[in-house]
Formats: C-alpha cells, sequence, structure tokens
C-alpha cells in the first residue's frame, strides 16, 4: 500500500489517531453512537467512514486504520475526473431530462417555440424559451435510483449536475443547457446569498401571536395595522390604520437628496423615501402626536421598511408587530384601505409628485365618508368620540 500521511486536512476531517481509535473499539463490537460519543464525533461521522474506508481486500468488511487512511487520502485527491464526463449513459441519462422535447401522451415529439440562439447571458427577456422536459437537477439525481435500482454506475447528486453546467473545467454538459433550468441563469447565484436569513428584522418578540389579545376583537382603540402603496419609479406612500375606528393616516415619503431612477449606486443608500431609517423617522414624525391610550400597537407586513422598528419604539413607545408571511388577512383593515386608497393612487401612477398637504386631503375624504361597520358614521368622528372620552376620563380623575 503506498505511504500516506498521519496530519488531517483539517479538524473537519478525522485524523490517523482517530481512525486508529475507532478501528480498536470497533474491536471491542462497540456500536456506532457508544465510538461516537467516545471520540467526540457525530453519529452519521462514524458510520459513514465504516462504511466507506473499510478495508474489502479479504472479502469480509474489516476496519483497519492504516486502510481507512489511505482511502481517504486517495477520495480527497483533486482533481477529479467528472463522472458524467467518463460515463457516456450517464450524461445521455441527465441532458435527455434536462432538455430532451416534450410530447403529448401518445409519445407524439411536440417542437414548441423556436427559441432564441444562445447568447451566453440568462435566459431571454419576454420572449420564448424552448419547450424541453426541463427535470430539476434534484429530480433527476432522485428519479434515476428508481430507474436503476441496481446499476450503481447510474448515480449522480444534483450538485455534480450543477457543477457540470457552471464550472468550467467540469462542463460535461454543455453551457447552453442552463436556460432549461427553471430560472435560467446563467450565472449560478453565490451560495452565501443563500444563506441570508430571511426578514432578519422580526424577532420573536415581534410575531403577531404576541400581539395584546385586545387587538384582535377590536374592543380597544389603538391597535393600528400599516403598509406601503407603491407607485411608479419606487416612488411611495405610507398608510396606518386604526383597527377599531378605521381612522386613516397618510404619511408622506419623499425621494431623499441624490435619488436618480435607475442611476442610483448599486448597495448604496436607501433614497427612495421608505428606507428603514427614513421611514422611521416619517412614521415617527406622524404617530409621536397620539395620545398613549390611543397609540397601544402598530402591525406591519414583513418589509425592510420597518427594519429600524426597535428605533421606533423607543421613540413613540408602540410596540411593532409584524404579520406572518403570506397572510395579508392578519391586517385586513389596512388591505381594504389601500383598495379604497388605489382609487386616488392608481398602480402604476408616480406618488412622489404628491405633497403632504395633497395626502393630508385624500386621508380626510376617506375619514369623513361614513361606514356602515361604524353604523354609518364616519371613521373621523368615531375617532374623536373616543378622543374626547379619554380627555373627559381625565379631567374627571383629577376633579
Amino acid at each position: 500500500m503506498p505511504p500516506f500521511t498521519l496530519e488531517p486536512l483539517s479538524g473537519r476531517y478525522l485524523s490517523f489517531e482517530e481512525r486508529e481509535e475507532i478501528a480498536l473499539l470497533k474491536a471491542r463490537d462497540m456500536g456506532v453512537r457508544e465510538i461516537a460519543r467516545a471520540i467526540g464525533r457525530d453519529p452519521s461521522t462514524i458510520s459513514r467512514e465504516l462504511r466507506r474506508n473499510a478495508a474489502t481486500r479479504s472479502g469480509s468488511s474489516d476496519y483497519r486504520a492504516s486502510v481507512a487512511q489511505w482511502k481517504a487520502e486517495m477520495a480527497a485527491k483533486r482533481p477529479k475526473p467528472a463522472k458524467l464526463a467518463t460515463n457516456p449513459k450517464l450524461r445521455a441519462y441527465v441532458e435527455e431530462r434536462l432538455s430532451g422535447q416534450i410530447s403529448r401522451p401518445n409519445g407524439v415529439k411536440v417542437p414548441g417555440p423556436p427559441p432564441p440562439r444562445f447568447t451566453g447571458n440568462g435566459k431571454p427577456h419576454r420572449k420564448h424559451r424552448a419547450w424541453v422536459r426541463a427535470w430539476s437537477p434534484e429530480q433527476i439525481s432522485q428519479r434515476i435510483k428508481l430507474d436503476f435500482p441496481h446499476d450503481e454506475s447510474m448515480r449522480i447528486s444534483h450538485e455534480a449536475i450543477y457543477q457540470s453546467l457552471y464550472i468550467e473545467g467540469r462542463g460535461a454538459l454543455k453551457h447552453e443547457l442552463v436556460w432549461c433550468l427553471r430560472t435560467g441563469r446563467a450565472l449560478r447565484a453565490p451560495r452565501e446569498r443563500t444563506r441570508r436569513v430571511t426578514w432578519a428584522h422580526v424577532t420573536p418578540e415581534t410575531l403577531i401571536s404576541e400581539r395584546p389579545a385586545e387587538a384582535e376583537d377590536r374592543a380597544v382603540p389603538g391597535h393600528w395595522e400599516g403598509d406601503l402603496l407603491i407607485g411608479l419609479e419606487r416612488s411611495a406612500v405610507g398608510t396606518v390604520v386604526e383597527r377599531t375606528t378605521r381612522f386613516t393616516k397618510l404619511v408622506h415619503l419623499p425621494r431623499e437628496d441624490g435619488y436618480r431612477h435607475k442611476e442610483t449606486p448599486k448597495n448604496g443608500p436607501a433614497l427612495g423615501g421608505y428606507g428603514a431609517l427614513a421611514m422611521k423617522n416619517a412614521l415617527t414624525n406622524s404617530m409621536s402626536t397620539l395620545p398613549a391610550e390611543l397609540a397601544r400597537s402598530l402591525t406591519w407586513d414583513r418589509g425592510g421598511e420597518m427594519s429600524a422598528h426597535a428605533q421606533f419604539k423607543v421613540a413613540t413607545g408602540i410596540p411593532v408587530f409584524f404579520a406572518d408571511p403570506r397572510s395579508p388577512w392578519q391586517r385586513g383593515t389596512n388591505e381594504n384601505t389601500n383598495g379604497l386608497l388605489r382609487q386616488y393612487f392608481p398602480k402604476g401612477t408616480d406618488l412622489s409628485c404628491w405633497s403632504a398637504e395633497d395626502l393630508e386631503a385624500v386621508a380626510h375624504a376617506l375619514n369623513t365618508r361614513p361606514r356602515k361597520i361604524l353604523g354609518w358614521k364616519t371613521p373621523a368622528e368615531a375617532f374623536h368620540e373616543y378622543l374626547e372620552s379619554i380627555q373627559q376620563a381625565g379631567v374627571a380623575s383629577t376633579g
């Protein structure tokens, strides 16, 4: 057997000393989990080591540390020939599932629209794409086990397929087959991007399940719902609605200095008017004048514009809660109000052209419109009635 090194590549891999310990414990008929506890490794690591690196030349599956170390080093050598480059049958199977023509149930092939010429970029925008079978690499790698249950040479991981498509030097598959993937990306999304935490600003204490129970039945005013109306060229208007009285406040979100549509520096500061800090400041100015009895909570969707909710709470004393993903009914009052507001701010129009005074006029129009749910009172009347009752209660308690 050729010589091997005793030093591990890193702490991630088993060392020769650990393999010697595994061999001794295995000789004592200890189980996988017992061995794992003894050397401080995960049971799956031990199970995989015994399966992959056992000495099989004698016809049995004995485990010897020296053989296991040599096998591990041989497996770790790079570069390795790609499976798809050395196995024509496997490559044909993968290519057929990626780019094979679709067919009718009776087997007749359907050509579909003529696709554009491959340019090396991502999929064509608003143009025909080839009608192909378009299996995902994961679907291919899992289905092949069912189609060839006894042929171990017909095995491949989905990662190997992706690497063959995207990494130069491992290109057993033509790069143009990336257009057969659903996303049609010419470049693979970096792994770090896929690991980003979605809605990182939503902490456990801000979930809607933590909102006071009194907000649910609308018996106590002071609980608000908020969202953005988005317009053309990244313009926006903030909308805040009180759940009990349906009183509406519109938040002016002017663009900041330096904003130029489609020319703002990538990854630069948010200049559209509803970045986290701009949103926090505008919302604070709008809601800081409310009495404490009418500023009990604010429920928002999970948009990043409310990332500074902690600073908003410090400035106003109003806790912010976030609705569950894809659950607009948890903010039904606000969604309904936004529908009414679209009469004044249609989709596809530039909302930045309206001043704070214009927004105040639209809010006044909604707040002076009688509502069936309020017994045909207006939201303004219901809101001010409760405000007066608060003031009278304060006078009575000091009197």
